[in-house]
């Protein structure tokens, strides 16, 4: 291996260790946010749902998403040679590359962490079982196929085709708006109005554990690090810009959350600044290495109100949300792969023109055309998974289950020792 594949070797590893935080990251957040007697049953949603995406991925996960595409249509990648991703062992690494194997893991967290996200729209209500087959199929279906249309790029001797977003329609997703953020968010409106709403719905109590949750975004921050850096695929300007605008919309989009709540509900929260920042980190992920600095100021600020502005419609439309997925994924992931269009600054290294810098509308077309096509398959086949799960195996847990909470009756664990804190 040359050196130059050594050193982008050193930063996909440290990438890869700095997105595993966000597993324990998103478990704690999505924690936090649970009632207290929901809190291990969610945290649970988020490890087996990864789990069961991970051994899937392995199996054949990543053939369907990084394989040849099949028939050259950009539709989804031939696994053959690929089952196991045995054949990766040993393969040569191209001069300034980097291992394929590393590369199979790094996208490997990213899949199990889409899933992982649905999760929080099923707080207190979903059985376990249910969720596991969820995300099987969910993962088998959707993730892989809208992954390999964002994800997999022609190679550049022309040897393998990749997907059809990439590659024809050249929308600009660095890491993941459409095929991580906005993806999940759909499939989480769609889960959620399969349950239906919790009891009490919209009064079901507070968050068990605040200051958990802000353990937990911060370890998603610090993941996010890796998440937008190390999709540069090595040490390079775009990881470095990448970094910078992750941490920049990070911070704005705190700002713009607590402004607005201050504004509207007379108190700044924590619970809203980690929103905020969330949603300034979700808003950045497709635009990470496309704006300037003060680009991902205006994406982050503006993606932290739209996260805010969002929260309402749960109850407008009748969906039960209950950690807001939706509403912190799926809408900012929309803003930013659309704010794209407006701010990509050519002087960044993905090198395009926003309406601002001069370019024209056909960019925003562009990513335009790459969220709605998204948007409808995610809708359609997720419904279809969710019906199929409710005729059959079903997706709801019972009243008494729901009542005692998850934690209790599915997991026979709690979060706290209530007794042992009254003694």
């Amino acid at each position: 291996m040359d050196i130059t594949s050594q050193v982008n070797t050193g930063w996909m590893l440290t990438a890869t260790v700095a997105v595993t935080l966000m597993l324990p990251g998103l478990a704690l957040y999505y924690g936090g946010l649970s009632r207290t007697k929901n809190i291990l049953n969610t945290m649970m949603i988020v490890l087996g749902g990864f789990a069961v995406t991970a051994v899937l991925w392995v199996l054949f996960g990543y053939g369907l998403t990084l394989g040849d595409s099949v028939g050259g249509a950009g539709l989804i990648g031939d696994p053959a040679g690929l089952i196991g991703i045995q054949s990766l062992l040993g393969a040569e690494t191209p001069e300034g590359a980097v291992p394929s194997i590393l590369i199979a893991v790094f996208q490997l967290i990213f899949a199990g962490l889409t899933v992982g996200i649905i999760g929080g729209a099923v707080e207190g209500r979903m059985k376990f079982s249910s969720w596991l087959i969820f995300s099987g199929l969910w993962a088998t279906l959707v993730y892989f196929p809208v992954a390999h249309w964002v994800f997999a790029f022609d190679a550049a001797d022309g040897s393998t085709k990749g997907g059809w977003i990439a590659n024809g329609l050249h929308a600009i997703d660095f890491a993941g708006g459409t095929a991580v953020h906005m993806n999940a968010g759909v499939a989480a409106l769609v889960l959620a109005f399969f349950l239906g709403k919790r009891r009490h719905f919209p009064h079901v109590g507070r968050p068990g554990n605040l200051p958990i949750a802000v353990v937990g975004a911060g370890l998603l921050l610090v993941g996010w690090y890796g998440f937008n850096g190390g999709s540069s695929g090595g040490i390079n300007e775009s990881a470095g810009v990448a970094v910078t605008n992750t941490l920049i919309a990070a911070c704005a989009g705190l700002l713009g959350w607590i402004v607005v709540e201050r504004i509207l509900r007379k108190a700044a929260t924590s619970l809203g600044a980690i929103s905020g920042v969330l949603g300034g980190l979700v808003g950045i992920t497709p635009a990470a290495n496309s704006v300037s600095p003060v680009g991902a100021v205006i994406i982050g600020f503006l993606a932290g109100i739209v996260a805010f502005a969002t929260l309402s419609l749960k109850e407008k439309l009748g969906y039960d949300d209950a950690l807001d997925a939706v509403a912190i994924h799926m809408f900012p992931g929309i803003f930013g792969t659309l704010a794209i269009g407006f701010l990509a600054d050519p002087a960044s290294p993905a090198g395009a023109a926003g309406i601002f810098f001069g370019g024209d509308w056909s960019l925003l077309g562009t990513q335009a055309l790459a969220i709605v096509s998204v948007f409808a398959y995610t809708l359609v086949v997720t419904a279809l998974i969710a019906w199929l799960l409710k005729v059959t195996v079903g997706l709801r847990v019972g009243d008494g289950h729901e009542i005692a909470g998850l934690d209790t009756s599915l997991h026979a664990e709690t979060a706290y020792d209530l007794d042992d804190v009254r003694s």
